[in-house]
Order: C-alpha cells, then structure tokens, then sequence
C-alpha cells in the first residue's frame, strides 16, 4: 500500500489509521505548498489534486473516511469500525457527523482565511461558521457524557475523525468552550500509533 500525503493535511487521519491497524505502507510525500498535487502524475490518482490517497494494488481510494473504513475491512483486527451492525452504525454515523457537521464550519473559515482566491472570499462569513462549529460541538460534548471514546469504552475511526478536527479548530484559535472536549481531544492525542503517523509525515 502506498498512502500519498502531505503534513497539516487530512492525510494524518490515515496514517493514523493505518498506524492503528499496524498496516506496512509506504508514505509517499505531495508537496502542496509547492504545487505538488496539481501535477499530471498526481492528478491521474486524483483528479482533484486533493489528499490524502491510498493505492492498494488497483484501488486508488480518496476520501480520509473512506480510507479510514477501508483500512479497518482489511484489517479487522484493529476495530476502527465495529463488525456488529449495530456498533458500526453508530461508529459511521460519527464519522460522517465529523466530515458533514463538526469539520465543514472549520473548512468554511479556512477557505476564507486563505484557501480562496481573494476576490471569492466573503467577508463576514466566519462568524456565521464559528456559530456553526460551536453547535456541532455542543452536540459532540453533549454525546460524550460518561463516554471514554465517542462509541463507548472502545477507540474507532470515529474517534480520528473527530479529535483530527477538534485539533483543527485549536490550530485555527477557535476555542473549545468545553473542558470535557479539550480533555477528550488531549487525551488521544498522546497515543502512540498517532505519533507514529506524524513521524512518518515528518519524514523522521
């Protein structure tokens, strides 16, 4: 397998993901500040110039969820996504509560700030986004009550998701109203298969 990314990108959560599995993969390095992933070759594996991407024998497979759901079906071992139906569900249901609800405010600012070109970006438009983030995180906090991780008493990808964002908007300064939240997002910031992850990205 070969993960294609890039550091302070969503590739994180899959090198995550895949240090999680104790997956053997090769990290390839998409320089995006120097325009690495608008090039021919890049584009071929993903047309959007967008990472990260995961190449498995025939599978070029974009999307850091998609990655994540794929990474724990080839190795089901690890349980970033629960086998029994109900538990994967719910394990689902908050991955794509990340993407859609907690991370797309994030982006919006993002965007905003200096993503766009100057003349798309809209003034004002990041109090609007922080409004939004600061309800999707009250519902996070509000689902973690008597919860070690966002599933229950076991880590999944869901988890990835969620803590890569919420470290996101700490990178971004936009505060987290909740101890609880900040707890949660420190705790599982120390684990080992993360650091791992972000020494592979590091190229250390």
């Amino acid at each position: 397998m070969k993960l294609y990314g890039c550091p302070n990108s969503r590739s994180l959560r899959a090198a995550w993901a895949l240090e999680e599995a104790a997956a053997e993969y090769e990290y390839v390095l998409v320089d995006l500040f120097k325009g690495a992933a608008r090039t021919p070759e890049f584009l071929a594996l993903n047309p959007a110039g967008k990472l990260p991407v995961l190449v498995d024998g025939e599978l070029k497979l974009t999307e850091s969820a998609a990655i994540i759901n794929y990474v724990s079906d080839k190795f089901p071992g690890c349980g970033l996504v629960p086998l029994d139906a109900t538990a994967r569900a719910d394990c689902l249901r908050w991955m794509f509560f990340a993407a859609t609800e907690l991370e797309q405010p994030l982006w919006t600012i993002a965007k905003h700030r200096f993503a766009l070109p100057k003349n798309k970006r809209v003034t004002g438009i990041e109090d609007t986004a922080r409004w939004e983030f600061e309800g999707a995180a009250k519902l996070l906090d509000n689902a973690l009550d008597g919860r070690e991780f966002i599933c229950g008493d076991a880590f999944t990808g869901a988890d990835i998701l969620l803590i890569h964002t919420l470290a996101w908007a700490r990178s971004a300064k936009i505060p987290l109203e909740s101890a609880h939240l900040t707890a949660y997002m420190e705790r599982l910031l120390t684990r080992p298969a993360l650091t791992r992850a972000r020494k592979r990205e590091s190229g250390r």
